[in-house]
């Protein structure tokens, strides 16, 4: 029996080394090692040996049973890499190849302008401040002394949410927030989207841009408006 075990370890160990592909592998464990298997068929022959001899047999057996479990991983691995390899070389990518050409949006004409008077406010020393566009009654018109009834809101057709929140019908009360939170000298633009209830035609729209400034400090006259006014005009459209 000794010679049937170790022929069985040889002969599996060839058809292992020649097998070609996962199928192969499986048929040869099954061969092997099933239940109807090669090695499995002669030990169901040691009820047939003496007690003496159970012992070493059954150890052969086992070693041989892990050796072809062994080779099986082992073959596995080398087929899996083989087939790793193959694919690579088939599917490699040509570095040299021109790549595809994407068509580049450009920028809203609006967006482009606004950073353009953004860089050139920046350049005088001004911050740029935002604020929210859903804003309170109390900051779009009170605290800019628009109280309740007063005639100026009739000319400001206003999206109300409720009583006291709106769609900010000018960035004004972002001047209001900073100066809540900022003491002099205070030198900041407000750029940002405002909203009317205007019937839409050439020159309105419910939604339009605005930008307003606001400059705090001591010395301040008329003619620092006008030459920072004439400066952002030379700088957008020349001499």
């Amino acid at each position: 029996m000794k010679e049937k075990l170790e022929a069985i370890r040889v002969k599996a160990e060839h058809d292992l080394q020649e097998a070609k592909d996962k199928q192969a592998l499986e048929n040869l464990r099954i061969r092997y090692l099933g239940k109807k298997g090669e090695l499995t068929a002669i030990l169901k022959q040691m009820g047939k040996l003496s007690a003496e001899e159970r012992p070493a047999i059954g150890k052969m057996a086992n070693e041989i049973r892990a050796a072809i479990n062994s080779e099986l991983s082992k073959r596995a691995a080398q087929l899996k890499e083989a087939e790793t390899a193959k694919q690579l070389e088939s599917e490699k990518i040509d570095v040299t190849l021109p790549g595809k050409r994407r068509n580049i949006g450009h920028q809203h004409p609006l967006s482009k302008e606004l950073d353009e008077i953004k860089e050139i406010f920046v350049g005088l020393g001004f911050n740029i401040v935002s604020g929210p566009e859903v804003e309170y009654d109390y900051y779009n018109f009170e605290a800019l002394n628009i109280p309740k009834n007063h005639p100026a809101r009739d000319t400001q057709d206003t999206f109300y949410i409720n009583d006291n929140i709106l769609l900010r019908t000018q960035t004004s009360p972002v001047q209001v927030r900073v100066m809540e939170k900022q003491k002099p000298p205070i030198r900041i633009i407000s750029p940002g989207r405002v909203y009317r209830s205007d019937e839409v035609d050439a020159t309105h729209s419910p939604l339009f841009h605005q930008i307003e400034g606001l400059v705090v400090d001591k010395g301040i006259t008329f003619s620092n408006l006008k030459g920072t006014l004439e400066i952002i005009i030379k700088s957008m459209y020349g001499e």
